[in-house]
């Protein structure tokens, strides 16, 4: 018992790692589950086109929408069916289909009358793509923990092919690994980076070699153990990248699982007290029969616990995968199980222990069965046993392509919280006929939610204040943060800075694809160059522009600032992350106002907010006028925050601090003091030990002979 207490605790912080942004992820979506299943108030004014569009729903609590893919026996959609020819029942009764549509998409190879597809740089521009009707969604879970390292290469050519020559240009993909943060997952149109992602996959099915500090913290257990906590640690994450598909579009989507399958057993040759010392406390180590009924040292009783052994191994994978299955006809996501060994013989190979081929044969069909159980039971197809690989993936083009959208309102549909099974059926003979298996009800509670009037929206200020806290935190590939301070001449002091996201665990991210510098060109609306040069390394092109200039003291500590002047207006800022070889890493063109900060009404230059471990540090800092802010919005409570204000207007200017919650209710208030390093400016140290763990905001006010300025900033709590 002290072991598995043990092993739960590794695997629940191993599944948080997998998992984290889940939830905020899911929040995306306002809607419950079941609103997913049950269309509400989903009517449009303006009639859809022809052949890429849903059907206009009927609102109500019971409405229910089927999609369904008719073929034939070739696999081919049956597109000339009509509303007569299908038969829908709900729990064995039957049904009367009200809205009717045949949906037709190409991945954007015919050309729109809205122009090319859009590019996804940000989460808002991933969530608003995605929930298009005429967007096809694709997810690919590549379980490196289930896949040998000779299957995960034989692999990479197959989906590498299936990308390039499958996938249209409006159509999104995301990628993700077990231990990978599904905060860092980002359906995108760049084609090419899932295929140099999937170039890089590399399977790890019974390698128990520490790759992060999380394995490190049970790579001494037994190899079951570790194999146990690996099961959990895939299927928790492939269940969170099915949450996440699901808070970002209603329509159908298809999941690609690249796994060998999953079990909760393994052969005793291979039961090890330690998963990194084979045969270590083994005694069936060298026993090729040690399982089976031919095992001449085996007991009855050795055979009555395997068995009994198998059967509960059995039914906790069931358990689990069952848990997957349900998310996945909750959020109407199809799992496409594509086993990368092709027509498998064997399930181990001869870097194994010597095992009997009974019990070969037994664990290969059990590891096969579950992919199998997680692709039927979600409306999905099993690509297993078959060496085209390709052929079989383009099954799944088609059936995301061309299906029929069924709805009604249900018969026996109440607020019980419970699943209720659809079947349909078509009249004509000799068709296949796939469907989602059924939904979950909603519960009482949910309905009184999903009744209930809308809470009042946050002001304006307030949500994107929390907004930019976030967006900091779910960046890719750098943060940067832009400030702006009064200048000389009537001109406005621009100032860039960039640090590189931390790595997360499950990053596969090589050193020389890390972010090394940032090409930065800055323009004014007539074009004029404000700065034109690379951060760190600025003296290319920007050596004759007199207005650029670089702090030199920061520059040689930490060359990752860059400060420019700027005229008062429309300013466009565009940067271009390189690796260490020159590589283009990631592109974003922003628009920046520069503000007018000569005149004498009351106004904020952007605060600079500093990240202080000690009272030393703070000391430090705000002796040091050119310290270098922190981007990032997220704290621990063991820091300490100094912030610096820039504060304008006529005479002296008034500066006050309120914190408020992320309600925007006002908690306390915190002193003001003037910079002893730096004139027009106002220091505030912020405590965060007392502060629960969630989201807050700064609420700094400046009044200036009759006149006030506001500015807000949103940052995060963590433990």
């Amino acid at each position: 018992m002290r072991i598995w207490s043990r092993v739960a605790r590794v695997a629940a912080v191993a599944v948080a790692f997998g998992l984290v942004g889940s939830a905020q992820n899911a929040g995306r979506s306002s809607q419950p589950d079941q609103q997913r299943d049950q269309g509400q108030d989903q009517q449009q004014t303006q009639p859809p086109p022809a052949g890429n569009q849903p059907p206009v729903f009927r609102s109500g609590i019971n409405f229910v929408r089927v999609d369904v893919i008719v073929s034939d026996k070739s696999g081919a959609n049956i597109a000339d069916l009509k509303q007569t020819d299908f038969e829908v029942t709900e729990d064995g009764k039957p049904q009367s289909i009200e809205s009717f549509k045949l949906i037709k998409l190409d991945g954007g190879a015919s050309p729109s009358p809205d122009g090319p597809p859009r590019a996804i740089r940000t989460d808002f521009d991933e969530e608003q793509e995605a929930a298009r009707d005429d967007v096809r969604l694709f997810g690919i879970f590549l379980d490196d923990y289930h896949v040998r390292r000779l299957a995960s290469m034989s692999v990479r050519n197959p989906l590498t092919q299936f990308i390039g020559t499958q996938l249209g240009p409006s159509d999104m993909v995301g990628l993700m690994y077990p231990l990978q943060p599904i905060s860092s997952v980002r359906m995108t149109r760049n084609h090419d980076a899932i295929i140099k992602a999937i170039g890089q996959f590399e399977g790890r099915k019974f390698d128990y070699t520490p790759k992060n500090p999380i394995e490190e913290q049970y790579v001494h257990y037994p190899t079951e153990t570790v194999e146990r906590i690996r099961n959990q640690v895939s299927l928790s994450a492939l269940k969170g990248l099915i949450i996440h598909m699901g808070s970002l579009k209603e329509g159908r989507k298809a999941l690609i699982l690249v796994s060998e399958g999953y079990s909760y057993m393994l052969p005793p040759q291979m039961r090890n007290a330690n998963a990194m010392m084979p045969g270590l406390g083994n005694p069936d180590a060298f026993n090729p029969l040690a399982g089976t009924s031919q095992d001449p040292t085996a007991s009855p009783q050795r055979s009555i616990n395997e068995d009994r052994a198998n059967f509960a191994a059995t039914m906790d994978m069931e358990q689990d995968l069952r848990n997957v299955y349900d998310e996945a006809n909750r959020q109407n996501v199809s799992i496409y199980a594509v086993d990368p060994r092709g027509l498998a013989t064997n399930e181990f190979d001869v870097s194994d222990p010597s095992i009997a081929q009974e019990t070969d044969r037994k664990f290969l069909n059990a590891t096969i069965d579950t992919l199998r159980n997680l692709s039927d039971s979600s409306d999905g197809r099993a690509i297993v046993n078959r060496n085209d690989l390709v052929g079989g993936m383009r099954q799944i083009i088609r059936d995301s392509s061309g299906y029929y959208l069924l709805g009604y309102n249900s018969s026996v549909g109440k607020p019980d919280g419970k699943f209720h099974e659809i079947k349909v059926k078509v009249k004509r003979s000799g068709l296949q006929v796939r469907a989602r298996k059924g939904y979950w009800a909603y519960t009482t509670e949910d309905v009184a939610k999903a009744m209930a009037p809308p809470k009042p929206d946050a002001p304006k200020d307030l949500q994107a204040a929390l907004n930019n806290a976030s967006s900091n935190v779910r960046s890719r590939v750098v943060r940067t943060w832009v400030g702006t301070a009064r200048g000389e001449n009537g001109k406005t002091k621009v100032t860039l800075v960039w640090e590189p996201v931390p790595k997360q665990p499950g990053d596969r991210t090589q050193p020389e694809e890390q972010p090394a510098r940032v090409a930065v060109m800055a323009v004014g609306t007539d074009g004029a160059p404000y700065f034109r040069g690379r951060v760190p390394d600025v003296a290319l092109a920007s050596t004759s522009l007199s207005t650029a200039s670089l702090n030199s003291e920061s520059a040689s500590r930490t060359p990752t600032r860059v400060t420019f002047d700027a005229r008062p207006g429309k300013m466009q800022l565009r940067l271009s992350i390189e690796g260490q070889n020159s590589q283009v890493l990631d592109s974003e063109t922003r628009e920046i106002d520069v503000p007018d900060l000569t005149t004498t009404q009351a106004a904020f230059g952007t605060p600079l907010v500093f990240r202080a471990r000690t009272a030393r540090d703070m000391q430090q800092l705000k002796a040091d006028p050119q310290a270098l802010p922190t981007v990032n919005r997220e704290f621990s409570r063991t820091d300490r925050l100094l912030v610096r204000v820039p504060a304008y207007g006529a005479g002296k200017p008034a500066v006050s601090c309120h914190m408020l919650n992320r309600t925007g209710q006002s908690m306390f208030e915190l002193p003001v003091t003037d910079s002893p390093a730096a004139a027009e400016q106002h220091v505030i140290e912020v405590p965060l030990a007392g502060l629960a763990p969630g989201e807050y905001v700064l609420e700094l006010k400046v009044a200036a002979e009759g006149s006030e300025a506001k500015e807000l900033i949103g940052f995060r709590v963590t433990t």
